[in-house]
């Protein structure tokens, strides 16, 4: 890993936070100062007491915009996964305590209720945040509570099926944001200028404003004004299914917003005003870049994703990597030998494996459980997987352990 210094010691606006409140007090013209300032503490920090960089990286600005529109501990954020929760930990009162980062007894590496009312659930494994959201949201409205919630998912979630179970299980009139955060893989489809285009004249509030107003005249009109409207709103989700492809949250019932860019302070704070506006189900779709202002993160995200501190680098060959070599000698000697990785095929030692036997290394994404009823599956039909996982997260996958 090459280590670049980090020049900025001087940490004028960032040093000027000590709580949530006061990040709403910064000038707009500051911003980009406090972003930068930002990243330059994660560098220092991570790459001393290791942990996870690139994605940290990549959501300074929306972390910032989120602090900025709602107000922890009456608003509840959830990231997901929490290891891109350290730019929540700076700005909620615990940035003088951030070269304790996953050190013994000081700050985790991912949100948890024990360390701040600022985290408001335990975040720690993957697709899990909006189950816990929807707990939040719908219990704030049988309290009669005006709070918001909101669910920062990252693109990788979504190969994990508890996201499209609580999606399932949404209710689109919630003060609920789900914010999707596209940092890798393609979702919607995007048709370059011009459909970044509608995407930025959508999320105007006179676009809103005028959008409220024109749905409620129509409504309004006896007979024939809420057909009218149907049809308006029909003509409309036609046209714009031509243009983007069927939006999938939209046919799920709910309010969908972007894409923007999410390395934008300006334009995620305003996308985020307006979801909140909406006091609706949202889902804002935003697209960063993983490792942003640190060039080896940029160039390599997946090496800087979780990595060890630089001073704790070692030539020495891991057990990971031992097993990799181990399973590749095996598959060349047996051709019915697969190996099965749920996204962890760089952590697990399974790289070489991928490229030496491309037709039989699948990579399941996050879904373990899936990965060993369909290791099962091979097994039953003659094959030999091998299913290389870590073992804090083989728990989602018990059941299938016992029943298949």
């Amino acid at each position: 890993m090459r280590q670049k210094k980090v020049e900025n010691t001087d940490f004028s606006v960032l040093n000027t936070i000590s709580s949530e409140q006061d990040v709403k007090q910064v000038p707009k013209e500051q911003l980009p100062r406090l972003a930068e300032e930002i990243r330059d503490e994660l560098v220092r920090t991570v790459t001393k007491n290791g942990g996870h960089l690139a994605s940290n990286l990549g959501v300074v600005e929306l972390t910032i915009a989120l602090h900025r529109v709602f107000t922890t501990p009456k608003d509840h954020i959830l990231f997901d996964v929490g290891h891109q929760s350290y730019i929540h930990k700076m700005l909620t009162g615990r940035k003088d305590r951030m070269d304790t980062l996953r050190q013994p007894g000081g700050l985790s590496g991912f949100e948890t209720r024990k360390e701040s009312e600022h985290d408001c659930f335990g975040t720690g494994h993957a697709s899990t945040s909006l189950s816990a959201a929807l707990g939040f949201a719908y219990s704030d409205r049988m309290s009669g509570s005006d709070a918001y919630t909101v669910a920062v998912v990252g693109d990788g979630a979504f190969t994990g099926g508890m996201i499209h179970e609580a999606l399932n299980n949404c209710d689109p009139d919630l003060r609920l944001v789900i914010v999707l955060n596209e940092n890798e893989m393609s979702i919607s489809k995007n048709i370059g200028r011009f459909a970044k285009s509608l995407a930025y004249w959508r999320l105007r509030s006179s676009y809103i404003h005028t959008k409220a107003v024109t749905e409620s005249f129509f409504s309004h009109i006896p007979l024939i004004g809420k057909p009218l409207l149907r049809g308006m709103k029909n003509f409309k989700k036609s046209l714009k299914n031509h243009l983007y492809g069927s939006n999938y949250f939209e046919d799920l019932g709910l309010k969908y917003m972007g894409p923007i860019d999410g390395n934008d302070e300006e334009s995620v704070e305003r996308a985020l005003s307006e979801a909140k506006k909406a006091e609706k189900s949202v889902i804002l779709h935003i697209q960063t870049k993983k490792g942003k202002g640190y060039e080896p993160a940029e160039e390599s995200p997946e090496v800087y994703h979780g990595m060890p501190p630089f001073a704790k680098t070692t030539s020495q060959s891991t057990f990971s990597a031992e097993f990799g070599q181990c399973l590749m000698q095996l598959a060349k000697e047996n051709d019915k030998i697969c190996a099965i990785t749920a996204a962890m095929s760089d952590g697990t030692g399974l790289e070489g494996f991928k490229e030496a036997y491309p037709d039989r290394f699948f990579d399941v994404g996050i879904a373990e459980e899936h990965a060993v009823t369909f290791a099962a599956g091979l097994a039953a039909n003659g094959y030999r997987p091998v299913f290389a996982v870590y073992s804090t997260f083989l728990q989602r996958a018990y059941d299938n352990l016992i029943h298949d």
